[in-house]
């Protein structure tokens, strides 16, 4: 039954089962002929090629070394920076947190800078001056010590001074605000 349905789908089909035309062969074989020639055209040039290729070749291999020199250069000053980042993964988080809480505490300051409270905050930032050149200072001397301890202990502690500095200004400022709340209230 299907063998009998299949059979009948082939004889509606009508299936180019003819030869091509002598034509066909002969045009066939002359874009083959065409096709050899220009291929025989590229092959006669072979010293420009042969030149090229080598030398392409050179400065690719001097590009990539470049590159793998300059990435690994860009990596060593990043390492050397000074920097506690540097010095491990641990100390880039330290770092991190260090100086986002140093950047809270600071605009909370600024956000609190009045006439009544002016003297205090400029002699906070002042001091705050003068713990970010020891900071700094500090930085070479990580640099040129070779990671040592006392110094990577001193840049932490150089950052826990910072943050008392600004924890005890801001303090004294509440201070001042509540002496100003009550002497307003008692001059009423």
């Amino acid at each position: 039954m299907k063998k009998d349905k299949i059979d009948e789908l082939f004889k509606e089909l009508d299936f180019d089962n003819k030869e091509p035309a002598s034509v066909h062969r002969t045009r066939f074989l002359k874009k083959l002929e065409e096709q050899n020639n220009h291929a025989k055209t590229l092959g006669s040039r072979p010293h420009k090629r042969s030149l090229w290729a080598p030398m392409l070749s050179v400065a690719a291999i001097l590009a990539i070394a470049f590159m793998v020199f300059a990435g690994f250069f860009n990596e060593n000053t990043r390492r050397n920076s000074g920097e506690l980042a540097s010095v491990s993964p641990e100390m880039k988080e330290t770092q991190q947190f260090y100086t986002q809480l140093i950047k809270t505490e600071l605009a909370t300051l600024e956000a609190e800078n009045t006439p009544e409270t002016e003297a205090i905050v400029n002699d906070a930032l002042t001091q705050l001056e003068k713990l970010e050149t020891e900071y700094k200072k500090l930085k070479k001397d990580l640099q040129n010590s070779g990671k040592d301890k006392r110094v990577i202990y001193a840049m932490i502690s150089n950052f826990q001074q910072r943050i008392d500095l600004l924890n005890e200004v801001l303090e004294q400022i509440e201070n001042i605000k509540t002496l100003k709340n009550q002497s307003d209230e008692n001059y009423i």
